[in-house]
């Protein structure tokens, strides 16, 4: 039974209030998630890379967006900050989750960095991890999971049944 679900996303955040959804409502049931979900949209002027990400189960929220100006067209992913989520994600895992929730596997994932170690560690305790992946980065965390992913529709039932059915008792 695979233990690795991905969402294919097809727009830009349309998997962010679905998996943010899915943990707090794991979480009023009584399950502990370990993750990052996306705590602030972008909005108005925003750049569409800024954001804030929350570390569950009860971690600080991050923003992991460079403030690089207007004129800036390169990557706006702060990797420093990115990796002190992974940090928090990892110590959560290490006093115990029933479920991990990543925002995004991406490109940084699919360079080995990121918080790739914590999707590795939660495998390997057997804890159910559930991401979104975006097109461009699909062929990566394909090739990263190794033929262990399974890609789920993106309905929050299905993947409450997907991610409850694989929690121990």
């Amino acid at each position: 039974m695979s233990r690795l679900g991905y969402i294919l996303s097809l727009e830009r955040g349309s998997t962010d209030p679905l998996l943010s959804g899915l943990a707090a409502r794991l979480t009023a049931e009584g399950r502990v998630v370990a993750g990052i979900v996306q705590s602030r949209a972008p909005k108005g002027k925003d750049h569409p890379c800024d954001m804030d990400l929350a570390v569950l189960p009860q971690g600080p929220e991050i923003a992991i967006a460079q403030k690089l100006g207007t004129g800036s067209r390169g990557c706006r992913l702060d990797p420093a900050s990115l990796e002190d989520a992974a940090a928090w994600v990892m110590r959560a895992l290490e006093t115990g989750a029933d479920a991990l929730i990543v925002n995004k596997f991406g490109a940084q994932e699919c360079q080995g960095r990121g918080l790739c170690e914590a999707f590795g560690l939660a495998m390997e305790r057997g804890v159910p991890v559930l991401t979104a992946v975006n097109r461009l980065n699909h062929e990566g965390f394909l090739s990263w999971a190794g033929g262990m992913a399974t890609q789920l529709e993106p309905d929050d039932k299905m993947l409450h049944g997907w991610l409850t059915e694989r929690v121990p008792a």
